[in-house]
């Protein structure tokens, strides 16, 4: 089973970028972030041909998630609940990727409580501008509301992934020039703070689980060279419940993508697990 997040920058810019990964990476889950469209213009019927079906939460001009899968998808929610925001930012949805009894495949809440099902959570982190500003404490605010969330939400899906752009680094391995960007945006210390409590909560880095390449970076922006100079942040995550560390055998970051022409500024983020356990 492999599970892939990726922010692409405009999903209309990068179609074809997407459906060619996806044909080279046949993966099962694919959360994509920044997809600067409204749903009724997503591209369904192109990921249906390549496979795939799609939960989408667009907006106009910015943001906008979505869920790619090979399975289909149920108990899907769109955003925070409890959390007032109107800009689209988390879908979440459960996949039903090992075959459950028949008398129990049309019954939501049976699934659910036998486990048969992965919970995904796709979120695009808001970015925050600069610290001190009404976007930061947006942001920190945001945060407050995706944990007090996902402290109930890990409960009741103790088989749970969340993945996205979370515009933080865990720290300054994750940085290509730690000391220029200390306190900078997506490096500050209230920032990291969040990123910890998520840990805390009974989530893992999968990344970390296994010995990685040095500067392993998941963006570089457009401007400098600074693909090419590899000088970018890790900023791309996916954490994984306890339930589930054991089961994860490899974690990458696909930085191929990032050489097309007019590429996203981000990378590929994959990680490879075993069938979640049986209840």
């Amino acid at each position: 089973m492999k599970l892939a997040t990726w922010n692409v920058n405009s999903l209309t810019v990068r179609l074809a970028h997407v459906l060619d990964w996806l044909a080279a990476n046949p993966v099962d889950v694919l959360a994509l972030q920044e997809l600067k469209l409204t749903d009724d213009k997503f591209p369904h019927a192109a990921f249906a041909q390549a496979g795939y079906s799609c939960q989408c939460f667009g907006q106009k001009t910015y943001n906008g998630v979505a869920l790619i899968s090979r399975t289909p998808a149920w108990a899907v929610v769109k955003n925070i609940p409890g959390f007032d925001d109107d800009m689209a930012r988390v879908i979440s949805a459960t996949f039903t990727l090992s075959t459950a009894p028949a008398e129990y495949s049309a019954n939501e809440s049976s699934l659910r409580n036998l486990n048969k099902g992965l919970r995904v959570i796709c979120a695009y982190f808001p970015n925050g501008q600069e610290p001190g500003s009404d976007k930061f404490e947006y942001k920190l605010a945001w945060l407050d509301g995706l944990r007090a969330w996902l402290r109930t939400e890990l409960q009741t899906y103790p088989n749970l992934v969340l993945m996205g752009d979370y515009n933080i680094t865990f720290d300054d391995a994750d940085v290509w020039d730690p000391e220029g960007m200390r306190d900078q945006i997506h490096c500050t210390d209230e920032e990291r703070y969040h990123l910890q409590a998520l840990i805390t909560l009974g989530l893992v880095d999968a990344h970390r689980l296994f010995a990685q390449p040095p500067k392993s970076y998941s963006w570089w922006d457009y401007r400098d060279m600074a693909f090419r100079r590899n000088r970018g942040m890790r900023i791309d995550h996916i954490l994984v419940s306890n339930a589930l560390k054991t089961l994860v055998t490899a974690c990458h970051i696909d930085k191929k993508p990032r050489k097309n022409e007019r590429p996203s500024d981000h990378a590929p983020v994959v990680v490879d697990l075993q069938d979640p356990p049986r209840a």
